[in-house]
């Protein structure tokens, strides 16, 4: 501890004599004037350094006035402390170092990281004006001690919450998606975007926008759905969120990433089989409505291929479709080594530098992994002396990179100007009450036989909280989001929810996977006498018991990040546990804490009530006793089909006619599959209901450049307030090519009273009708067109056709 103690004090010490070091010398450069920076030191305010110039003028001027190896420096990302940086602090010896000619951005820098794979602890991440003034001290380096002084992009992680040390946290991107609310996700990323701002991050790697199709995959759990139109919407609000504080969002992963073959993820990550108008309708469409109705500053080039084309070297996907077509135009970063992939992986360079000179004339701005930038740099200045790159794509990419720091004000500030106020900026408490509605709006009912749920209090006096999730709390915390924050696991938000009045028990019945998992999936071993004693002891308290809560499904180490599964059933003697639990006859409740769609046939026929909470933040037990108990009405509803089979997959919404149907009609005649959904998407049940009347569409004839203008009404028909989804649904009747079945074109979180009516108003654009044509062009085609309105993709409740002439 002393030790420790005396590392602290040196470290401390070193920070400070480096932050007074820097302000020494920038008092004899004197380079700070009134309104302007003397950012290259020449003792005049040139184009670049003017405040009143146009970012066009002074992206030129800039790049005129920068040596080569100022250029190749800016198209390089360096990895942040303890993951390529071994100094938390400016030292003499940066001097030496490939950024002394400056770097594009800093990644993840002294954020305190922690997760499975990786740590990062750093003494300068809290309090939050500590690491505002380190970022500042950081950028005080690039600025002063650099010949032509150009200030880092801070960059970091922020799909649920900033990758920050007790930043905000909100429930994994899944369980946002749960929510279908746009309001809050723009809240949320304001948050993010205002907590970026006041740590001196200025760019943050959110949202994601790949459509999970194959439930499988590990990262569906990043992810906001399955369909494109709803990923669209909250990415949409999220970017603008972020942005309206002042932060640039980058978009990820661009694109066609999110159904690798099988679903397999980690070294498999390529070879998505997806045919061209499936990639523009499925997988191209969220990122080509975010850009053009959000203008996000930064897009990820992912590292898969597609048609055997590896992305981050295509000149189609980064270039004509990106800038040309969608009309970005902030910078294109790479996912960590998508560049080495096209040399080690994907095998279309002969060596690594030829990866290089590939990626660069594609269109890539930046290289982002976990290698010291010089590893890029290097052959990115030997491309350029042997003339196989010429300097007006090195000055195009440069210059994308530079219009974004202008666009950020990094240089007309580039610091953080009060860093003592961070503090009152970073997790409010009105932060922690937006966070708290979400994880509330995350959760969504699948079952409730007999109206088991909620629970009444004072019917209860014996609790059974069991199962491997239930004192679990690592779910609440990923590599892409909060660390450090405290978090209540379901069993404790349970015991703090009753109070002392009720006995509330814990037997944890069995652990998330048995020891011959995931083999144990398909050749099934005998429970061991220790695995037998856990459920024989959970089954004792269950007789004992007025009701069980049974806390099941998966924990960090079973998804996520190159964690993608064969099966998708409750992971080792989960089942068992449930089904053991059942056999007394006591009522059970399950609770799924999970990252993917789980294929619970046998607990969704017996289990008499099911509560999916998704992976929710730290508030996570207070949430679900809340939900349990009623004082919560649960309204999210699935962003994803549940399959009943892997077997079944690919199953999604949408679909196109006949692909997703049974076994049944003229041409048919055998019985040989499990057929439809185990749940579909946009399915969510509540503890009240809702009746919808009266839809009117107009005008019920339309040119093909119009509006088409819904409404109708809902009213809450039973005794508890709630929240409803109401989702309209489009189906193009007759085309010149397949269209899907029909498709969502409209969402609304609605909240209504006991006895409350509202009436709700969507807009149809041309865009929401519009196909793409033989030619592969867009179009919206004269014919019949159905709006269907519903609680879900199968509960459609009213229906009414228009004409578009």
């Amino acid at each position: 501890m002393r030790k420790k103690y005396y590392q602290l004090r040196i470290s401390l010490a070193s920070g400070l004599i480096a932050g007074l070091a820097l302000t020494t010398s920038a008092q004899q450069k004197n380079i700070y004037h009134k309104g302007w920076i003397d950012f290259n030191k020449n003792g005049k305010m040139d184009v670049f350094e003017d405040p009143s110039q146009s970012v066009e003028k002074r992206v030129a001027d800039l790049l005129s006035q920068m040596t080569v190896e100022e250029k190749t420096c800016q198209m390089a990302t360096l990895y942040g402390y303890k993951r390529v940086l071994k100094d938390e602090m400016p030292v003499p010896n940066w001097k030496n170092e490939v950024w002394k000619d400056g770097i594009a951005n800093i990644d993840e820098e002294l954020n305190n990281l922690t997760s499975t794979t990786d740590k990062a602890y750093t003494e300068y991440s809290f309090p939050y004006s500590k690491h505002a003034s380190a970022i500042n001290t950081v950028q005080k380096w690039f600025v002063e001690e650099t010949r032509m002084g150009i200030p880092v992009d801070f960059t970091n992680e922020g799909i649920h919450g900033l990758n920050h040390d007790r930043a905000t946290p909100l429930p994994a991107p899944i369980s946002i998606g749960s929510t279908f609310d746009k309001q809050l996700v723009r809240q949320a990323g304001q948050t993010v975007g205002r907590e970026a701002k006041a740590l001196g991050y200025t760019n943050v790697y959110a949202p994601i926008l790949d459509p999970a199709r194959d439930q499988r995959w590990g990262r569906v759990v990043e992810c906001y759905g399955e369909n494109p139109f709803h990923i669209a919407e909250l990415g949409k609000q999220m970017v603008l969120g972020i942005q309206e504080e002042g932060v640039a969002s980058t978009l990820k992963h661009f694109a066609v990433y999110s159904v690798p073959k099988g679903g397999r993820d980690g070294s498999a990550r390529t070879d998505p089989h997806v045919a061209p108008r499936e990639m523009y309708q499925i997988y191209l469409y969220p990122f080509r409505r975010v850009i053009q109705e959000a203008h996000p500053m930064g897009v990820m080039s992912s590292y898969n291929d597609w048609d055997g084309v590896p992305i981050t070297g295509s000149y189609y996907f980064l270039t004509e479709l990106l800038r040309q077509k969608f009309g970005f135009n902030g910078y294109v970063v790479s996912d960590s080594e998508a560049v080495e992939y096209l040399y080690s992986k994907h095998h279309v360079a002969a060596d690594y530098k030829e990866a290089v000179r590939q990626v660069v004339e594609a269109g890539l701005n930046v290289r982002t992994n976990f290698t010291m930038p010089q590893t890029f740099i290097m052959p990115l200045r030997e491309l350029i002396k042997e003339n196989k790159l010429s300097m007006k794509i090195i000055d195009s990419r440069v210059g994308d990179v530079l219009r974004v720091k202008f666009r950020l004000g990094l240089f007309d500030d580039p610091y953080v100007k009060d860093p003592k106020s961070s503090n009152k900026k970073v997790h409010t408490a009105a932060d922690d009450a937006m966070s708290l509605k979400m994880n509330r709006e995350s959760m969504v009912l699948l079952k409730n036989e007999g109206d088991l749920l909620p629970l009444d209090k004072s019917k209860l006096k014996n609790i059974l909280v069991t199962g491997p999730l239930a004192a679990e709390e690592n779910y609440a915390t990923s590599r892409y989001g909060p660390s450090h924050n405290p978090v209540t696991s379901v069993l404790n938000g349970i015991k703090n929810y009753v109070g002392k009045g009720i006995n509330v028990n814990y037997m944890k019945g069995c652990d998330v996977v048995d020891p011959t998992w995931p083999e144990s999936e398909i050749i099934e071993t005998p429970l061991t006498t220790q695995e037998q004693a856990g459920i024989d002891s959970a089954v004792a308290q269950a007789r004992k018991s007025d009701v069980v809560i049974a806390v099941v499904g998966e924990d960090v180490k079973r998804v996520g990040e190159s964690l993608s599964r064969t099966g998708l059933d409750l992971p080792g003697r989960q089942l068992k546990l449930i089904q053991a639990l059942q056999a007394t006859g006591k009522p059970v409740v399950m609770v799924m804490i999970n990252g993917q769609p789980l294929t619970i046939n046998w607990e969704n026929k017996y289990v008499p009530a099911i509560l999916e909470a998704w992976f929710p933040g730290p508030q996570s037990g207070q949430v679900v006793a809340e939900t349990l108990f009623g004082d919560n009405n649960p309204g999210g509803r699935l962003p994803i089909t549940f399959p009943k089979t892997t077997g079944q997959i690919e199953f999604n919404f949408p679909f196109k006619p006949a692909s997703q149907a049974g076994q049944g009609g003229d041409n048919s005649w055998g019985k040989t599959s499990v057929n439809g959904a185990l749940y579909p998407y946009g399915f969510g049940l509540s503890y009240t209901k809702f009746e919808y009347s009266n839809l009117q569409v107009s005008p019920e004839k339309e040119n093909s450049q119009g509006d088409v203008q819904v409404s109708f009404d809902i009213t809450n028909a039973g005794s508890r307030k709630g929240d409803e989804v109401v989702q309209l649904y489009l189906k193009d009747e007759v085309s010149s090519v397949t269209t899907y079945e029909y498709d969502l074109r409209g969402f609304e979180r609605i909240n209504l009273a006991p006895g409350e009516k509202k009436t709700v108003q969507f807009t149809l654009h041309p865009d929401d009708l519009a196909l793409l044509d033989k030619n592969m062009n867009w179009t919206v085609e004269p014919g019949k067109f159905m709006v269907m309105i519903g609680s879900s993709s199968v509960d459609i409740k009213l229906r009414k056709e228009f004409e578009v002439q």
